[in-house]
């Protein structure tokens, strides 16, 4: 956490911030879903509680509150309220391992008759080396929660959602994982961090042993594993549960899932836990494929502290991160947008296609993008 108890102060206070910002943005989803569909359905949407139907989200959290806390006879009472609890903490500790900006640099200063600093925050609740894999296990843990919930309930509804949860996440995750094998090979690291710093220059690549730069286009993973970025997209819809990959809760055959038996407060938290994954999605995404917080030629670290070096240093840092956040965030929501629009514009697989899809067409071409991939690094980097 810290070496004095200014940095533990800042950096307590910087976890709390970027799990409340992910928190934050579900009330914020849930609005722009309501009237993104209205849109793409030609009707109006919420329009009557608030400007806009911006306070229908607040009118909702009421109602919630003051649902009955409802328990069938046949359920199982401490895994129940447990479950909906842990579909939370895996987007929170995924989405706080993903640097969502440049780190801080504060330079060293008088307080309280003492000197303070250097030190150097970063832009996540946490840094770890090996970043992905830790969202990567950190979120497959999600199916957990959602088969607690369904054989606790004592409903067969809600048993039924949750073995199809678990079945489409183990059919999924396999390719999910091949799927960014690709990019892993070409910017060699673990680290978020590096991915990003790789991708803030113009597009390199070696070609029969020598190096070719195009200085117009950014170094974009999107450049090299176009078809990485398509797989990875696919499964991280399957993941998070969404429309057309919505079999663990589908209305028409199973009522509402692995959720049927929750009202009140319990289902806000399923909420969470599902517009939380769309964001760690949405985040890797950006991260892998698009340049994360970074912008080049435009808005880059390097740029940015030219821009504002008439500042002192640390305040030059501090809106070096802030404007970098700003870019990171702009694509995120961009792509919150397309599961939102995709939602609204896909309708659902069979359950047999939906099995299909992951062992007969996304493994298969996971496995052969990232052969291919390795086989061309090899050839262009050895002659």
């Amino acid at each position: 956490m810290g070496s004095d108890f200014f940095e533990i102060t800042v950096n307590f206070i910087k976890i709390a911030v970027i799990f409340l910002l992910m928190v934050q943005m579900v009330p914020l989803l849930v609005w722009v879903e309501r009237r993104g569909s209205a849109f793409i359905q030609n009707r109006f949407g919420p329009n009557r509680i608030g400007p806009l139907g911006l306070v229908q989200n607040l009118a909702d959290l009421v109602k919630f509150l003051c649902k009955e806390d409802f328990l069938g006879h046949k359920g199982r009472k401490n895994f129940f309220y447990a479950a909906p609890v842990l579909s939370l903490i895996p987007a929170a500790l995924a989405f706080g391992a993903i640097p969502l900006s440049s780190p801080v640099t504060i330079q060293a200063f008088e307080w309280l008759g003492r000197s303070w600093g250097p030190y150097t925050f970063y832009f996540q609740s946490f840094v770890i080396s090996i970043g992905i894999v830790f969202v990567l296990g950190v979120s497959s843990l999600a199916v957990y929660s959602l088969l607690l919930a369904g054989w606790s309930s004592g409903s067969k509804f809600s048993l039924y959602g949750a073995l199809r949860a678990s079945a489409q996440a183990i059919s999924y995750e396999l390719a999910l994982s091949l799927s960014i094998v690709g990019i892993l090979l070409l910017f060699s690291t673990f680290s978020f961090s590096e991915i990003i710093a790789a991708q803030n220059n113009p597009l390199q690549f070696y070609f029969f042993g020598k190096q070719v730069s195009i200085p117009f286009l950014p170094n974009w993973g999107i450049f090299y594993q176009p078809l990485g970025a398509i797989l990875l997209f696919v499964a991280l819809f399957a993941e998070a549960n969404r429309l057309p990959f919505d079999l663990p809760e589908a209305e028409a055959e199973l009522v509402a899932g692995y959720h049927t038996e929750y009202s009140g407060v319990k289902i806000i938290m399923f909420y969470m836990g599902e517009y939380g994954h769309m964001l760690v999605a949405s985040a890797l995404m950006v991260t892998f494929y698009f340049g994360g917080y970074t912008l080049w030629p435009f808005l880059t670290p390097e740029k940015l502290n030219l821009l504002f070096s008439s500042f002192h240093p640390s305040w030059n840092s501090i809106l070096t991160s802030l404007i970098l956040h700003g870019v990171f965030m702009l694509k995120l929501l961009f792509f919150l947008w397309v599961f939102i629009w995709v939602r609204w514009t896909l309708p659902r697989f069979r359950y047999d296609q939906l099995m299909d899809l992951g062992w007969k067409t996304l493994l298969p071409w996971a496995l052969v993008n990232t052969i291919v991939t390795g086989v061309w690094i090899f050839l262009m980097r050895s002659f």
